[in-house]
Protein backbone atom coordinates (compact mmCIF):
# COMPACT_ATOMS: atom_id res chain seq x y z
CA UNK A 1 0.00 0.00 0.00
CA UNK A 2 1.69 3.12 -1.25
CA UNK A 3 0.33 5.77 0.61
CA UNK A 4 1.66 9.67 1.49
CA UNK A 5 4.17 9.52 4.57
CA UNK A 6 1.73 12.16 6.75
CA UNK A 7 -1.45 10.15 6.01
CA UNK A 8 0.23 6.89 7.35
CA UNK A 9 1.27 9.19 10.45
CA UNK A 10 -2.51 10.61 11.03
CA UNK A 11 -3.39 6.74 10.86
CA UNK A 12 -0.35 5.86 13.84
CA UNK A 13 -2.37 8.86 15.67
CA UNK A 14 -6.00 7.70 15.12
CA UNK A 15 -5.22 4.29 16.04
CA UNK A 16 -4.76 4.45 19.40
CA UNK A 17 -7.56 6.87 20.17
CA UNK A 18 -9.98 3.52 20.26
CA UNK A 19 -9.51 0.92 23.00
CA UNK A 20 -7.08 -1.70 22.50
CA UNK A 21 -9.80 -4.34 22.57
CA UNK A 22 -11.77 -2.78 19.96
CA UNK A 23 -9.40 -1.78 17.35
CA UNK A 24 -11.93 -1.93 14.97
CA UNK A 25 -13.40 1.33 15.83
CA UNK A 26 -10.91 2.62 13.65
CA UNK A 27 -11.61 1.09 10.55
CA UNK A 28 -14.51 4.08 9.48
CA UNK A 29 -11.56 7.05 9.86
CA UNK A 30 -8.51 5.16 8.57
CA UNK A 31 -10.73 4.06 5.69
CA UNK A 32 -11.57 7.97 5.15
CA UNK A 33 -7.71 8.88 5.67
CA UNK A 34 -6.61 6.47 2.86
CA UNK A 35 -9.32 7.73 0.14
CA UNK A 36 -8.48 11.19 0.73
CA UNK A 37 -4.74 10.15 0.26
CA UNK A 38 -5.70 7.09 -2.93
CA UNK A 39 -9.04 8.64 -4.35
CA UNK A 40 -10.58 5.83 -3.40
CA UNK A 41 -10.25 2.22 -1.50
CA UNK A 42 -8.61 -0.16 -3.25
CA UNK A 43 -9.11 -4.29 -2.51
CA UNK A 44 -5.42 -3.62 -1.19
CA UNK A 45 -6.13 -1.26 1.22
CA UNK A 46 -9.30 -3.44 2.81
CA UNK A 47 -5.95 -6.13 3.60
CA UNK A 48 -3.82 -3.60 4.62
CA UNK A 49 -6.14 -2.25 7.12
CA UNK A 50 -7.73 -5.39 8.69
CA UNK A 51 -4.29 -6.56 9.34
CA UNK A 52 -3.05 -2.58 10.65
CA UNK A 53 -6.25 -3.67 13.19
CA UNK A 54 -5.94 -7.13 13.37
CA UNK A 55 -9.11 -7.87 12.26
CA UNK A 56 -10.30 -9.97 8.91
CA UNK A 57 -11.06 -8.01 5.77
CA UNK A 58 -14.65 -9.18 5.58
CA UNK A 59 -15.27 -6.38 8.61
CA UNK A 60 -13.71 -3.97 6.89
CA UNK A 61 -15.10 -4.55 3.37
CA UNK A 62 -18.23 -4.38 5.32
CA UNK A 63 -17.77 -0.80 6.00
CA UNK A 64 -16.72 -0.20 2.25
CA UNK A 65 -19.65 -1.80 0.87
CA UNK A 66 -22.10 -0.44 3.53
CA UNK A 67 -21.34 3.25 2.95
CA UNK A 68 -21.96 5.35 0.00
CA UNK A 69 -19.58 7.88 0.80
CA UNK A 70 -16.57 5.40 0.33
CA UNK A 71 -15.77 4.21 -3.46
CA UNK A 72 -14.12 1.03 -4.64
CA UNK A 73 -12.87 2.48 -8.15
CA UNK A 74 -10.98 5.65 -9.53
CA UNK A 75 -13.35 8.67 -10.22
CA UNK A 76 -12.84 11.45 -12.92
CA UNK A 77 -10.68 14.91 -11.45
CA UNK A 78 -13.93 16.51 -11.36
CA UNK A 79 -16.57 14.67 -9.55
CA UNK A 80 -19.72 15.89 -10.00
CA UNK A 81 -22.89 15.31 -7.37
CA UNK A 82 -26.33 16.22 -8.53
CA UNK A 83 -29.01 15.62 -5.61
CA UNK A 84 -31.80 13.60 -6.30
CA UNK A 85 -34.12 13.59 -3.16
CA UNK A 86 -37.59 14.69 -4.01
CA UNK A 87 -37.51 18.25 -3.78
CA UNK A 88 -34.55 18.33 -6.54
CA UNK A 89 -36.30 15.52 -8.93
CA UNK A 90 -39.62 17.98 -8.44
CA UNK A 91 -37.52 20.80 -9.76
CA UNK A 92 -35.65 19.37 -12.70
CA UNK A 93 -32.88 17.46 -11.03
CA UNK A 94 -33.01 14.34 -13.47
CA UNK A 95 -32.86 16.42 -16.05
CA UNK A 96 -30.07 18.29 -14.72
CA UNK A 97 -28.42 15.08 -14.44
CA UNK A 98 -29.35 14.29 -18.01
CA UNK A 99 -27.57 17.43 -19.19
CA UNK A 100 -24.22 16.31 -17.41
CA UNK A 101 -24.41 13.08 -18.74
CA UNK A 102 -24.52 14.10 -22.28
CA UNK A 103 -22.08 17.33 -21.58
CA UNK A 104 -19.52 14.82 -20.48
CA UNK A 105 -20.54 11.78 -22.93
CA UNK A 106 -20.75 9.44 -19.25
CA UNK A 107 -23.45 7.75 -17.82
CA UNK A 108 -24.15 8.84 -14.15
CA UNK A 109 -22.63 6.44 -11.46
CA UNK A 110 -19.83 5.76 -8.67
CA UNK A 111 -17.89 4.19 -10.78
CA UNK A 112 -18.08 5.78 -14.31
CA UNK A 113 -15.96 8.36 -15.89
CA UNK A 114 -15.42 10.53 -18.57
CA UNK A 115 -14.00 9.18 -21.84
CA UNK A 116 -11.53 12.15 -20.99
CA UNK A 117 -10.84 10.93 -17.02
CA UNK A 118 -11.96 14.22 -16.55
CA UNK A 119 -15.27 13.71 -14.64
CA UNK A 120 -17.34 11.45 -12.82
CA UNK A 121 -21.07 12.45 -12.55
CA UNK A 122 -23.52 11.13 -9.94
CA UNK A 123 -26.62 10.87 -8.54
CA UNK A 124 -26.35 11.46 -4.59
CA UNK A 125 -28.85 11.62 -1.67
CA UNK A 126 -29.76 14.97 -0.20
CA UNK A 127 -27.48 17.82 -0.45
CA UNK A 128 -29.53 19.93 2.07
CA UNK A 129 -30.35 22.77 0.61
CA UNK A 130 -33.39 21.79 -0.81
CA UNK A 131 -35.23 25.37 -1.10
CA UNK A 132 -32.47 25.95 -3.70
CA UNK A 133 -33.13 22.62 -5.63
CA UNK A 134 -32.13 21.06 -7.95
CA UNK A 135 -28.41 21.41 -6.52
CA UNK A 136 -25.47 20.12 -7.81
CA UNK A 137 -22.04 19.95 -5.97
CA UNK A 138 -19.05 19.81 -7.76
CA UNK A 139 -16.04 18.53 -6.09
CA UNK A 140 -16.75 20.91 -2.96
CA UNK A 141 -18.56 23.79 -4.37
CA UNK A 142 -22.15 23.88 -4.16
CA UNK A 143 -24.70 25.03 -7.03
CA UNK A 144 -27.92 26.16 -6.63
CA UNK A 145 -31.08 26.18 -8.98
CA UNK A 146 -28.91 24.08 -11.83
CA UNK A 147 -31.43 23.66 -14.56
CA UNK A 148 -30.12 22.34 -18.16
CA UNK A 149 -29.01 25.59 -19.10
CA UNK A 150 -26.66 26.35 -15.62
CA UNK A 151 -25.72 22.33 -16.13
CA UNK A 152 -24.51 23.61 -19.70
CA UNK A 153 -22.54 26.31 -18.57
CA UNK A 154 -21.07 24.77 -15.70
CA UNK A 155 -20.25 21.78 -17.78
CA UNK A 156 -18.73 24.33 -20.50
CA UNK A 157 -16.52 25.56 -17.15
CA UNK A 158 -15.12 22.33 -16.46
CA UNK A 159 -13.74 21.79 -20.41
CA UNK A 160 -12.38 25.36 -20.67
CA UNK A 161 -10.51 24.24 -16.80
CA UNK A 162 -9.39 20.87 -18.17
CA UNK A 163 -7.95 22.27 -21.19
CA UNK A 164 -5.91 24.39 -19.63
CA UNK A 165 -3.96 21.71 -17.53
Amino acid sequence: MNLKSATLQKIDEVIPHYPADQKRSATLPLLHLIQEDVGYIPAEAIEWVAAKLGIQPINVYEVVTFYPMFRQKPIGRRHVKVCRTLSCALMGGYKTCAEFEKQFNTHAGPAEVSPDGEVTVEFVECLASCGTAPVVLIDDELHEKVDCAKAKQLSDQIKAEAKKR
